[in-house]
């Protein structure tokens, strides 16, 4: 059996590896990745591997970091199963088709303003086709990938429907138990419930290690900052800009807004939700209350979760240019979440020159994108090819990750081993990290009793 690392090697996205055993191969995510637009497109436009040697395909969750390119495998003839959570592949029926949409629209902007022919990755049909490949699993269940080959999914508690997965997979007389963790979350997020780390050990973990070098603020503390960012900024007529995923960090933004308004913790001011997908990802919250945290009162009532008076949801472009013709003091939530594309590029362009405005940062900004040089504060941004003197605040709350800081994934890696207490560590292979974090948090495993942790290069193989 063998394991090829194509995507998310020493780098964070386009999260994708390659399981070849009985000559049948299986897909652990295809997502796409993120960063310098010529390198990733580059990147996106390449196969992980010819469709026609594809059997199967096991999906950890909707982000498109994960999921992304799979109407990429779709539109070149894949036609088997993609195994997922039922809230994953209802988040992706609207993440995938949004995907589409923009890429088409790229490409309309390119050919017009620069003469210059893109060919998208996919388009709508390519997508609608993936999700219908797509086959519901529940939680905590075996279910048969290929000959020799089950999974389980776990609850991950990153976002809504997202799974780490146990693969058994048996050649001869030979059962090896691999573990790919998928995207690790964190203990105590609202919505979603806690991480549920695999029980039964582990020959081989598959770990994410994107803060694999720090800890996290915690959520309470991180809500306490959002307090006094958006009490500050309005203080001096400010907007609140916030580049936020659709899926997941939105939510639990609206989540904790509508918890401080409750309590008088922030000013009276006007919440837009500016994203048509951010909206249609949380009419799919509200399909799936089951797997929702239900230990927290507010969850429990869902029709009043994401509806409160402050919070208004903004579909059609004309509200959302009007935003911009609005004076502050306001909160805006847009996507994308790295500013990589999307609306938040509008309101950056109007605002980001303003001192009065905050760019507040709630999630992790990848390398070479334009989150990450706002969070390095760089003097000048480039907005839709124009440069723009970055004179708002910046503010970053870690607190909010959907990821597991150090401890929390050395943890969750813990419980992981301790279901086979009696055999040896199992061997680590850190995914879904830049070098230095992968570095850091690889020596911190050695320590704690890890022998066998590594980092692998990209299109490297393993054979167990």
């Amino acid at each position: 059996m063998e394991i090829e690392f194509a995507g998310a090697a020493r780098e964070v996205t386009g999260s994708c590896h390659i399981i070849r055993i009985n000559g049948q191969t299986v897909l652990l995510d295809c997502g796409m990745f993120q960063g310098r637009r010529s390198e990733t497109r580059d990147k996106n436009a390449r196969l992980p591997c010819p469709v026609d040697e594809i059997d199967a395909v096991v999906l950890s969750h909707a982000h498109i970091d994960h999921a992304g390119r799979l109407p990429f495998l779709t539109r070149h003839g894949y036609r088997g199963p993609i195994h997922c959570t039922a809230a994953t592949r209802d988040l992706c029926a609207v993440m995938l088709a949004d995907s589409a949409h923009i890429q088409e629209k790229d490409a309309e902007f390119l050919a017009r303003r620069k003469q210059e022919v893109i060919e998208p990755l996919y388009g709508m049909r390519d997508a609608t086709t993936a999700v219908e490949r797509m086959v519901g699993q529940p939680y905590d269940s075996w279910f048969d990938v290929v000959s020799g080959v089950r999974a389980m999914f776990t609850d991950a508690g990153h976002i809504l429907g997202s799974a780490s997965v146990v693969l058994e997979c048996t050649e001869g007389r030979t059962t090896k138990r691999i573990v790919f963790s998928g995207d690790v979350g964190r203990n105590g997020l609202p919505i979603i419930r806690d991480p549920h780390p695999p029980s039964g050990g582990a020959d081989l973990v598959l770990l994410e290690s994107t803060y694999g070098n720090r800890d996290h603020t915690s959520v309470e503390g991180a809500r306490a900052q959002l307090a006094r960012v958006i009490t500050e900024t309005a203080a001096r007529g400010g907007k609140i800009l916030v580049p936020a995923f659709s899926v997941g960090r939105t939510q639990e933004l609206v989540y904790d807004l509508h918890l401080l308004a409750r309590a008088g913790a922030i000013p009276e001011i006007p919440i837009y939700v500016d994203s048509p997908l951010a909206i249609d990802a949380t009419t799919v919250f509200t399909m799936h209350p089951e797997i929702f945290d239900q230990t927290e009162d507010l969850v429990q009532k869902v029709k009043e979760l994401f509806e409160f008076t402050q919070v208004h949801y903004t579909r059609e472009a004309s509200e959302s240019k009007a935003l911009n013709a609005q004076h502050g003091p306001m909160v805006v939530i847009a996507a994308s979440g790295m500013a990589e594309a999307g609306r938040i590029l509008h309101h950056l362009a109007h605002n980001a020159a303003d001192a009065r405005t905050t760019i507040l940062i709630v999630g992790f900004q990848a390398e070479h994108t334009l989150g990450r040089r706002i969070v390095e504060r760089a003097p000048m941004i480039r907005v839709f090819g124009e440069e723009i003197p970055l004179r708002a605040r910046v503010e970053v709350l870690n607190g909010y990750s959907a990821h597991g800081d150090r401890t929390e994934l050395q943890r969750w890696l813990d419980t992981v081993r301790a279901g086979n207490a009696n055999a040896a560590a199992p061997a680590v292979y850190l995914v879904h990290g830049e070098p230095d974090a992968q570095d850091a948090f690889a020596q911190q495993l050695r320590g704690a009793g890890y022998p066998s942790v590594s980092a692998p290069m990209p299109r490297s193989t393993i054979t167990l």
